[in-house]
C-alpha cells in the first residue's frame, strides 16, 4: 500500500517520499533522488522517441530540427576520436547519452528537483559504466595480452597498478558526487535562512553558479575523464 510521507523540499538531505512495500521488516522507499531519476529518464526517452519519429522525414537539405540533431551527434563523435583516437567513434553514442543525462541531471535542480548526482549511488553507477566498459573492451581488443600491463614494468608492481584502476571510478563517482552535493547543501541552507518574500531573488546567482556552470563542467569534466581512461586501455 501506497503511503506519502511529507518532506520540506528545502531540506539538504535526500528524503523519503512515499513507501513502496515492505519486505522482511524493512520498508522501501521512492526518495527525491529516484523521482528525479525517473523524471530525468522520461525526458531523454521522450526526446529519443522524437527523433526516431522524425528520423525517416530527415532530408539532404536538412530542417531545422534535423539540424539540430545532426550537430548534436557530430559534435560528440568528432569529441570522442579527437580526445580518443580514430578507433573511437562507435563511443560517441554512448558518451552522448551519458553527457546528456548528466548534465539534465544538473539541472535538474533550477525547477526544485533534487539532482540525482548529488546521491553517491547515482555517481557511483555511472562510473562504474565506465569501468565496466573499459575494461570489457580492452579485453576483447587485446585478448590474453590485456593483462600483462597490471604486471609492467614488474610483477611486484602489480598491486600498485590493480590499485590504480580500481581508484579511477571512485574518484569519478566523488568528484561529480561532491561537487554537486556540495551545491545542494550551500543552496539549502541559503535557501533556510532567507525570509519566504527573499528566496525568489537572492539565490539566483548560487543557482547560476552551482546549478548552470558547475553543472555543464562537471558532466564535461566526467565525459572527458571517462574517455581518457577508455582510450588508455581499449582504444588502438
Amino acid at each position: 500500500m501506497l503511503k506519502f510521507v511529507y518532506n520540506n523540499p528545502m531540506s539538504i538531505v535526500n528524503k523519503n517520499l512515499w513507501a513502496l512495500f515492505e519486505y522482511n521488516g524493512g520498508t522501501f522507499y521512492v526518495t527525491q533522488t529516484l523521482l528525479s531519476t525517473w523524471i530525468v529518464m522520461a525526458v531523454l526517452i521522450v526526446f529519443a522517441l522524437i527523433v526516431r519519429l522524425r528520423l525517416p522525414y530527415f532530408k539532404s537539405v536538412p530542417g531545422r530540427f534535423q539540424n539540430v540533431i545532426e550537430t548534436l551527434v557530430e559534435t560528440m563523435s568528432n569529441f570522442a576520436k579527437s580526445t580518443m583516437g580514430e578507433g573511437a567513434g562507435d563511443f560517441g553514442g554512448y558518451f552522448f547519452a551519458v553527457f546528456a543525462f548528466i548534465i539534465i541531471s544538473n539541472y535538474s535542480a533550477l525547477i526544485g528537483l533534487r539532482p540525482p548526482t548529488a546521491d553517491l549511488s547515482t555517481t557511483a553507477a555511472l562510473a562504474l559504466s565506465t569501468f565496466a566498459l573499459t575494461h570489457i573492451t580492452g579485453i576483447r581488443i587485446a585478448k590474453g595480452k590485456y593483462f600483462k600491463e597490471y604486471f609492467s614494468p614488474n610483477f611486484i608492481f602489480f598491486p600498485i597498478n590493480l590499485v590504480g584502476e580500481i581508484a579511477k571510478p571512485i574518484s569519478l563517482s566523488f568528484r561529480l558526487f561532491g561537487n554537486m552535493l556540495g551545491g545542494v547543501i550551500i543552496i539549502g541552507l541559503v535557501y533556510n535562512m532567507l525570509p519566504v518574500a527573499l528566496r525568489f531573488v537572492l539565490p539566483d546567482v548560487l543557482h547560476a553558479y552551482f546549478d548552470v556552470f558547475v553543472g555543464a563542467l562537471q558532466a564535461f569534466i566526467f565525459t572527458v575523464l571517462s574517455m581518457t581512461f577508455i582510450s588508455q586501455k581499449a582504444v588502438k
